[in-house]
């Protein structure tokens, strides 16, 4: 259960393996490779949920990627059917998957990873050859307000600057909401020589952002 993933709302959140990107400070590493980790039965959620009508607001649906779990629209449909709304998180490397689930009704809020700023964006995702083309093209859907949405960023010391926050700012400019997320080491995370900003740089770099989206905050602190 979670009170901070999905704003306003008591929510349950579901983990899904499998993942397109490697980013060094992934939480979740655990979850990179399809069948790494135990999981449950479809079956076993789906009476979780059930026995907690009325409890719950909504369900969180995240990764790992969550649009690359083949059966996803199948699963979101049961969710649905219980009578519970959908958060999806994503990294938004998948924008025909994403606008699908919106058109099969599937989705209620979306909430998309900005891991930099576009010129270092594939080495911040652990892909220093990704084609950023299909995430712009996400970018600029949720721009667009078809359905719900947040932007957000974890933001690492060694990857992220003013710089950075402001070409970030000029990309989403008129975006909903936009949080900054500061890293937390764990030992899952793959580079553990990885730390957060201090609340003096987190700060500033909410300064750089505030005038150029709609709503923007600090969340974890």
């Amino acid at each position: 259960m979670t009170l901070l993933d999905w704003p306003g709302k008591v929510a349950c959140t579901v983990f899904l393996e499998g993942c397109d990107l490697r980013c060094p400070y992934c939480h979740n590493s655990e979850l990179l490779l399809a069948g790494s980790v135990p999981g449950i039965r479809e079956e076993e959620l789906l009476s979780f949920l059930e026995k907690r009508k009325g409890l719950l607001d909504g369900v969180c649906v995240t990764g790992g990627e969550a649009l690359l779990w083949p059966d996803l629209p199948f699963l979101l449909e049961k969710i649905k059917a219980i009578g519970y709304p959908v958060k999806l998180d994503t990294n938004g490397t998948h924008p025909e998957k994403l606008k699908m689930l919106f058109r099969e009704g599937l989705i209620d809020y979306v909430a998309m990873d900005i891991k930099n700023s576009p010129e270092k964006y594939g080495v911040t995702a652990g892909k220093p050859d990704l084609d950023l083309e299909p995430v712009r093209e996400s970018v600029s859907w949720l721009l667009e307000e078809h359905t719900d949405y947040e932007f957000r960023t974890t933001v690492v010391r060694q990857f992220h600057t003013v710089r950075d926050m402001e070409e970030i700012g000029r990309w989403i400019a008129g975006a909903k909401r936009y949080f900054l997320q500061p890293f937390a080491p764990r030992n899952t995370v793959p580079d553990q020589t990885l730390a957060a900003p201090d609340r003096e740089t987190l700060c500033r770099f909410l300064e750089t952002v505030k005038p150029l989206v709609k709503e923007a905050e600090i969340r974890g602190i």
